[in-house]
């Protein structure tokens, strides 16, 4: 199909209208690395839950038939990414979505949104973080942090884990299907630390000082990059290092200018150049 002849990545999160997170932030970014970016919205936001009020609609009930369309056009995805799922219906929504268009040459990212600082968020319940495992046996790729890691294992969060007990986790994380992890923003004071795991090689950290406060959109931005890279070939350590720095140049702007945590990470500047001389280098 001519439809299938440039590089797709399919995205299923929320849509948010401002507050720089979901699919606002996946679009201009796999864009810019010149992948075309197909959204999936899972609900509406005016703005993220992380304002005082908000508007909001859920999309669940028109998913399917939405997908169904896809299915008509013969659509070929050279990645898959999952972000933000509000209900276990929408889980059972995505692994048919996977069953339909995962081919052998595509690559699905699922960053399991469920929770930070050792728990669950607000909106999120036990139930729904349960019926999140049955996503990760389709995954080539997932980008939890530190708490989503520990909840996907069933282990003991600890915020200062070391580098044995983090490799346990992902261990664990591998025999259930993936194969590439990272164990994102973990926190050690002045810096962050980023547990990059695959099958067959030693892990390894990527670090980056730490830059202000935890932003709402930053693990959207950060699996964004890393799925346009890895459908542009770039190898796994190499996309994690090219988000962790265009993270940290974001951030250092961003919080020049003094923005509300809550509207995220102002990476609007620097979308033309995130790509500069990258490619060319790996």
């Amino acid at each position: 199909m001519l439809h299938n002849r440039q590089k797709k990545i399919a995205v299923i999160n929320d849509f948010c209208g401002f507050g720089r997170c979901s699919i606002a932030v996946s679009l201009p970014i796999i864009s810019a690395l010149k992948v075309q970016c197909c959204p999936i919205p899972t609900s509406v936001f005016s703005n993220h839950t992380g304002y005082d009020s908000f508007f909001y609609t859920d999309y669940t009930h028109h998913m399917e038939k939405y997908i169904d369309e896809w299915v008509k056009l013969d659509l070929h995805f050279d990645g898959i990414i999952t972000g933000f799922l509000g209900t276990p219906e929408q889980v059972e929504i995505v692994k048919h979505f996977f069953e339909l268009f995962k081919k052998d040459n595509s690559t699905i990212i699922v960053d399991p949104v469920m929770g930070d600082g050792g728990k669950l968020y607000s909106t999120y319940s036990p139930v729904l973080a349960k019926q999140m495992l049955s996503l990760i046996p389709y995954a080539d790729i997932i980008t939890p942090n530190l708490t989503e890691a520990c909840i996907l294992t069933d282990t003991e969060y600890k915020s200062d884990m070391n580098e044995a007990e983090l490799r346990d986790i992902c261990i664990k994380l591998n025999s259930a299907g993936p194969d590439k992890i990272v164990i994102s923003g973990i926190d050690r004071g002045e810096y962050l630390e980023n547990f990059v795991y695959e099958s067959g090689k030693e892990p390894h950290i990527i670090r980056t000082d730490k830059i202000g406060e935890c932003r709402a959109g930053t693990g959207d931005v950060f699996s964004s990059v890393i799925a346009a890279d890895i459908v542009n070939g770039v190898e796994f350590s190499s996309a994690v290092n090219h988000a962790v720095l265009f993270i940290s140049k974001a951030l250092h702007h961003t919080v020049e200018l003094n923005l509300p945590e809550t509207d995220g990470i102002c990476f609007e500047e620097y979308l033309t150049e995130i790509g500069d001389g990258y490619y060319e280098n790996q």
